[in-house]
C-alpha cells in the first residue's frame, strides 16, 4: 500500500460539465499516496451523477453528502477534522491543474520545512507584473523560488498538517484567506512558487475550457466571488480577475500589515477603493 502523502478535498455543485473536467483531471494527476474526498453540495442530480461515476476511480477515497449548500467553511472543516495524511489540499470544481502539481509542492514542502502553505497560480502570463512581484520572489535554495505573499487561492494549495495541529480550523466567520494570514503570523512561509504552476481557472473567461461566453451565460453561472462583490456583467469579472491578479502582487508580504489598526485601514481603503471605481480596479 502507498505511503499516505496527501489528502485532497473537492467540494462540487451544479457544473456537472465542470465538475467532470476538474474531478477526473484531479484523480488522474493523483501519484502514489495521495488520495480525494469530494463533498457534494445541493441536490442537482446531473453533477451527482458524475460524481458518483468517478467515484469508482482507485484514487477517490470518500464522497460526503450534503442537501444544502454549505458552501466552503464546513466542508473545509469537515475534511480537516476527518483526513490522515501530512499535508492537505483542496482543489475547486471549476479548476484543472497539470500532471506533477501535487508532487512539486510536496517536493518544496519537504525541502523547506518553513513554508506552511504554497500553491499554484491561476492567472496568466499577461497577468504578471514584474515591477510589482519582483520585490516579494524570494530564492529558498536548492533552485526553489517562490513569490511570497500572506494567502494563497483556496484552490491547488497543499498545506501542511502542523499547521492545522497548531491553529485549528477554520473559525465562524473566517475565510480561507484570513487563515492563511493567521498562518504567516505563525511564522510559516506563504507563497506561490516561481516560475508559476498554472491552475487553469475555468470560470476565467480567457480558459478555452470557460461555460462564461455571453452576458446570459454568466448572469446563468455567476460565480460565487462575483455574486460576494456584486459583479454584474462579464467585462466588469474580466476587470476584476485582472485586478485581483494585480493585487496580490502588490500585496505586502509582511502579515503584521493584516492585523490591528492596519488591517481596519486596509478594510477601509479596500472599501473606498471598491466604491469610487479605482483605476485598477473592475470598476473600470
Amino acid at each position: 500500500m502507498d505511503q499516505l502523502r496527501l489528502d485532497i478535498l473537492m467540494i462540487t455543485w451544479n457544473r456537472p460539465r465542470y465538475t467532470r473536467l476538474a474531478l477526473e483531471g484531479l484523480l488522474d494527476s493523483c501519484g502514489p499516496g495521495m488520495r480525494v474526498w469530494v463533498w457534494h453540495n445541493g441536490e442537482d442530480a446531473a453533477t451527482l451523477e458524475v460524481v458518483r461515476e468517478l467515484s469508482r476511480h482507485p484514487r477517490f477515497h470518500r464522497l460526503q453528502l450534503s442537501r444544502e449548500n454549505k458552501r466552503l467553511r464546513e466542508p473545509t472543516n469537515w475534511f480537516w477534522s476527518q483526513a490522515e495524511a501530512p499535508f492537505l489540499s483542496k482543489v475547486d470544481d471549476d479548476c484543472l491543474l497539470p500532471k506533477g502539481w501535487a508532487e512539486a509542492l510536496l517536493a518544496a514542502h519537504e525541502s523547506h520545512p518553513e513554508i506552511g502553505i504554497n500553491g499554484c497560480w491561476r492567472f496568466y502570463d499577461e497577468d504578471f507584473v514584474p515591477q510589482l512581484a519582483a520585490r516579494k520572489i524570494r530564492d529558498l535554495g536548492g533552485g526553489d523560488r517562490m513569490l511570497l505573499n500572506c494567502w494563497v487561492q483556496g484552490s491547488g494549495y497543499v498545506m501542511k498538517r502542523a499547521v492545522l495541529e497548531r491553529l485549528g480550523g477554520l473559525g465562524p466567520a473566517e475565510s480561507f484567506t484570513d487563515y492563511c494570514v493567521r498562518a504567516a503570523l505563525a511564522g510559516w512561509v506563504n507563497g506561490w512558487l516561481y516560475p508559476f504552476i498554472h491552475e487553469e481557472h475555468m470560470d476565467d473567461p480567457r480558459s478555452p475550457l470557460s461555460e462564461l461566453r455571453s452576458e446570459e451565460d454568466f448572469l446563468r453561472h455567476r460565480p460565487l466571488s462575483a455574486v460576494r462583490d456584486d459583479v454584474r456583467t462579464l467585462a466588469e469579472w474580466q476587470r476584476r480577475i485582472r485586478y485581483m491578479a494585480r493585487s496580490v502582487q502588490a500585496a505586502p508580504a509582511d502579515p503584521r500589515q493584516y492585523v490591528g489598526w492596519r488591517r481596519r485601514l486596509r478594510r477601509v481603503t479596500s472599501r473606498v477603493g471598491r466604491l469610487v471605481g479605482q483605476a485598477e480596479g473592475w470598476r473600470g
